[in-house]
C-alpha cells in the first residue's frame, strides 16, 4: 500500500515537472522586444504545454479563448503566475510582448475545420 502511495505521489511530481520544465527553459532566451515576437509560435512552445491549441481549449491550464477575464487580471497572471499552477513570466517578456499576448487571447477564434 505504502509503495502505490509513492508510486503515485512520484508520478504526480513527474506530470507537474513535464508541465513547469518546458516552461522554464523558456524563460532562459526570452524573445526580443523588436517587433519580431511571435505570439502564435509562442503559445506553440510555451504557453500549449498548459493551453491546448493555442489557448482555445483546456489542457492542463484554462482555455483562454473567450475568457471573462480582464485584461488586468491576465497581465499580473502572466507575470506573477499562479503558486502550484502557472510560473511567473515578468522577467521573460516586456510589458510590450504581454500586451500583444493579452492582444492574441482577445482575438482568438475556433478553427475552422
Amino acid at each position: 500500500m505504502e509503495f502505490c502511495v509513492m508510486k503515485l505521489s512520484l508520478m504526480a511530481l513527474a506530470t507537474w515537472f513535464a508541465c513547469a520544465t518546458p516552461v522554464s527553459a523558456q524563460t532562459d532566451s526570452a524573445a526580443p522586444d523588436n517587433g519580431n515576437f511571435d505570439v502564435k509560435q509562442l503559445f506553440a512552445t510555451t504557453c500549449g504545454w498548459c493551453h491546448s491549441d493555442g489557448g482555445r481549449a483546456a489542457g492542463k491550464g484554462p482555455q483562454l479563448m473567450n475568457t471573462t477575464r480582464d485584461d488586468d487580471f491576465i497581465r499580473d497572471r502572466i507575470k506573477n503566475g499562479k503558486q502550484g499552477a502557472m510560473p511567473a513570466f515578468d522577467s521573460t517578456f516586456s510589458d510590450a510582448q504581454i500586451d500583444q499576448i493579452i492582444k492574441y487571447i482577445r482575438e482568438l477564434k475556433p478553427r475552422e475545420g
